[in-house]
């Protein structure tokens, strides 16, 4: 936000500092200047000249000398200018004196360009008259400027006065960085109150008296607001006998000045209540309002509009419109349609001033595409007592400048307005939360300065409703330290009693994994939770399978990225085939990341995130490499029961014969096993690929850090050898489960030690042996009992068609 500092001495007229005073004062007091640049920067000795007589260069065609009058002397000036005739004041820089830039456009030069007296084709010339853009300005901000030419003053100047002064460039204009709660100061008063308050000045706000006809404003108009959620306050009023006519200069100069070009006095009205009240508004053509009717309602889905840069705008039922009675007419808070546009020929205007929701039209201005400076504002919230002070101003502007005449009353169709908010008033708390010893007056004396009022018999700050950010003590508590200054707030050490961080249980689980992946060769890869619905067929997935069930993005960067995952296996497949087609060898990645499947579609709550914890790998290892990196971290993480796999995962992007669920007390917490081929050819990996999914909830209800040690043991342990004919259908885990079933409280472990399959077994069989540990806690084992045992698990293998090896 631009503004220049004459504009803002027009409410403070006490305010008398430097720029960069005020620079530095309002950037301490929370209003941070971005930084400023003075209008009459380089521009020196230039005073009002009055052409006295032209004459022919006598060697050039295209020049004219010229006899100037500069106040106290009359001097010559050899010009090419094609616009000046005899009688004409003109800005005239004196010799030795400086103009700021050229008139061709060029980049100003950072210290100017020095006029000296001199000679053009051999006559002499002691001076030069001035462009507007040899004077840093531009046709936006003086717009009867000639486009190629000389500056022309009107005839009321006078010669030989400054003529910086008279162009109003001893001015500086201030850029501020205004944050989005700071509503107020998206307006000039809202930076004005600031000034005062920073330099503890008096801040005088213009005073408005509309001078009405005798006419009724409800004659003209009618105005309904069905959708009162969207729009808590309408406020309507009527001008009739417009004159368009260009606004005045000191108007133009001060819009130019905050960036806004000036048009005609009526546009120009509103765009100036715009920048002094932070109050967008807009004006109809009231002869355009179909039954003179302003309805205020949602658009209907599927509907297109108009707007007033000629565009088609596509409509749903979340984009509020105004409407008359047959047609829209407008997209509230964002632009007005070219069906109800000001044009040269209007009579009666309908001056809008409104409060709309600011979440609603931020949205429709994304939905449509359409973002202006008007919905900029409007998304913030705003003040609705400030539309009626802005409408008044507006019609006030018109009267005053002859646009036309203003009808008697107002149409106000107003939501009933929140009470002021209150704040409990705490010194001593303030005080403790700033570390400071400010006093109570001190205080008071602070919020007095930016309208906050003091109810004494509640001991409450009382908020004014333009202060829309102040909502809690910490706010206030801002207030003070801010006019303070925060330079000024001793520094003192932290109190409070002191805490360890730490990490939740789940983040240590999260950790453990990534410790075991990175110790057993892998790194960590990361990738995208969007993807593109064309993963599921590379996958090979059913077309009925919940995995296609996704949540489906409303503004995505495009197709492949325009649903949230509901697999990481896309992710880790990707980047293994970047490092294949890289000629990466022996590559072992793992990710932590989430993925989201939705409880319902349409969407009626958050999805559910779930944590994976994902390896994939090619090259060096197999199936029983993966199994074994799954094992390594299940038991780190105090999850001491064997795990089981069951090979009926019926995974469609696995091989059918080498994969598994990874089981674990019953409850299936993942998976492992080969890529399928005719997923690896779908993503260009040339060799056997490995990958397994835990499912981290799952994990962490099983998971443990608790550790228990026991001593070393007293008595011996015995050691029996079994070796068996096994059928080859009978997996090593249910073999294991049987020891650990009829083993008892004697068997302290077991141990694979032989797999043989070959002529010396029968058909369909295979041989596997195992080392069974038994040992006892109090005593030592006599035989009797490791038979018992050994009986135990041999009738326990029998029933899976297991026989000793003889």
């Amino acid at each position: 936000m631009n503004t220049a500092l004459s504009w803002i001495k027009a409410y403070v007229p006490d305010l008398s500092c430097t720029d960069q005073e005020y620079f530095d004062a309002m950037t301490l007091t929370g209003t941070k200047v971005e930084g400023y640049e003075r209008m009459d920067k380089n521009l020196e000795k230039i005073v009002i000249g009055q052409i006295e007589k032209i004459e022919k260069h006598p060697d050039a065609d295209k020049l004219i000398i010229c006899q100037v009058n500069v106040g106290d002397r009359t001097i010559q000036i050899v010009t090419g200018a094609p616009n000046v005739k005899e009688g004409d004041k003109v800005p005239v820089v004196l010799d030795g004196g400086k103009v700021a830039g050229g008139h061709d456009g060029s980049p100003l030069p950072e210290d100017g360009i020095k006029i000296k007296a001199g000679k053009l084709r051999g006559i002499e010339s002691d001076g030069m008259m001035c462009s507007i853009e040899e004077l840093g300005s531009s046709r936006d901000m003086y717009p009867e400027a000639p486009e190629n030419g000389i500056y022309i003053f009107d005839d009321n100047v006078e010669v030989g006065t400054d003529a910086v002064e008279a162009l109003g460039l001893h001015d500086t204009v201030f850029e501020y960085e205004i944050t989005s709660n700071r509503v107020d100061c998206y307006s000039i008063l809202g930076i004005a109150r600031e000034a005062a308050a920073t330099f503890r000045k008096p801040f005088i706000p213009p005073v408005v008296e509309v001078h009405e006809n005798g006419e009724n404003v409800h004659d003209y108009v009618d105005v309904e607001v069905q959708d009162t959620d969207l729009c808590t306050r309408y406020c309507a009023r009527v001008c009739k006998n417009i004159k368009i006519a260009p606004s005045p200069k000191w108007m133009q100069r001060r819009l130019a000045a905050a960036g806004i070009r000036p048009i005609n006095n009526l546009v120009d009205i509103t765009n100036y209540v715009m920048a002094e009240y932070g109050q967008p508004m807009h004006a109809y053509d009231l002869d355009t309002i179909a039954g003179h009717k302003i309805i205020v309602r949602r658009a209907k889905d599927g509907d297109e509009f108009e707007t007033l840069d000629g565009q088609i705008r596509k409509l749903d039922n979340q984009v509020l419109m105004i409407c008359d009675a047959e047609k829209e007419v407008g997209i509230a808070g964002i632009m007005g349609g070219e069906n109800s546009k000001i044009t040269d020929d209007v009579h009666t205007v309908l001056f809008e001033a409104a409060t709309f929701n600011g979440p609603n039209i931020r949205k429709s201005a994304k939905r449509i595409g359409m973002r202006t400076e008007a919905s900029g504002i409007f998304e913030k919230g705003l003040d609705p007592i400030n539309a009626e002070a802005a409408i008044d101003r507006a019609c006030q502007l018109i009267e005053e400048l002859g646009c036309g005449e203003v009808v008697g009353g107002m149409v106000d169709v107003c939501e009933p307005i929140k009470p002021l908010r209150r704040i409990p008033f705490e010194p001593e708390k303030i005080n403790r939360f700033l570390g400071t010893d400010i006093t109570k007056e001190q205080m008071l004396e602070y919020f007095g300065r930016i309208e906050l009022a003091y109810d004494e018999a509640a001991n409450e700050i009382v908020v004014p409703s333009f202060r829309q950010d102040l909502e809690g003590f910490a706010d206030i508590a801002e207030e003070v330290a801010r006019f303070y200054g925060y330079d000024k707030i001793p520094t003192t050490l932290p109190s409070g009693e002191a805490t360890t961080g730490k990490l939740s249980f789940e983040e240590r689980i999260e950790q453990k994994a990534r410790d075991i992946a990175e110790y057993c060769g892998f790194s960590q890869g990361m990738s995208y939770s969007f993807e593109s619905p064309k993963v599921f067929d590379k996958l090979l997935i059913p077309a009925d399978s919940k995995l296609r069930k996704t949540v489906t993005i409303l503004n995505p960067l495009g197709e492949d990225y325009s649903i949230m995952r509901t697999t990481s296996l896309n992710g880790m497949l990707t980047s293994l085939a970047t490092n294949y087609n890289r000629r990466n060898k022996d590559v072992r990645l793992y990710e932590m990341g989430n993925i989201y499947l939705p409880k319902a579609l349409p969407l009626t709550e958050l999805p559910d995130e779930r944590m994976q914890f994902t390896l994939g790998f090619y090259g060096e290892g197999d199936f029983f490499t993966m199994k074994g990196v799954i094992e390594e971290f299940l038991e780190h993480i105090g999850m001491k029961k064997k795990a089981e796999y069951d090979p009926n995962a019926q995974k469609p992007w696995l091989h059918p014969g080498r994969q598994a669920n990874v089981v674990y007390d019953g409850t299936v917490i993942g998976y492992l096993g080969e890529v399928h081929p005719k997923v690896m050819a779908n993503y260009g990996i040339g060799q056997r690929t490995y990958v397994a999914v835990l499912d981290m909830p799952a994990v962490d209800g099983f998971a443990s850090f608790d550790r228990k040690y026991e001593g070393i043991a007293k008595y011996p342990a015995v050691t029996r050898d079994i070796s068996m004919v096994v059928p080859r259908t009978v997996l090593v885990g249910q073999i294991e489960k049987i020891l650990a079933q009829h083993g008892g409280k004697i068997l302290e472990s077991y141990s694979l030690f032989d797999i043989y399959e070959g002529t010396q077994i029968k058909e369909g069989y295979k041989s596997i042996a195992y080392t069974l540990t038994f040992r006892a806690k109090d005593k030592t084992l006599e035989d009797a009992e490791i038979t018992a045992a050994m009986k135990k698990i041999l009738n326990g293998l029998e029933q899976l068609g297991i026989e000793l090896r003889q």
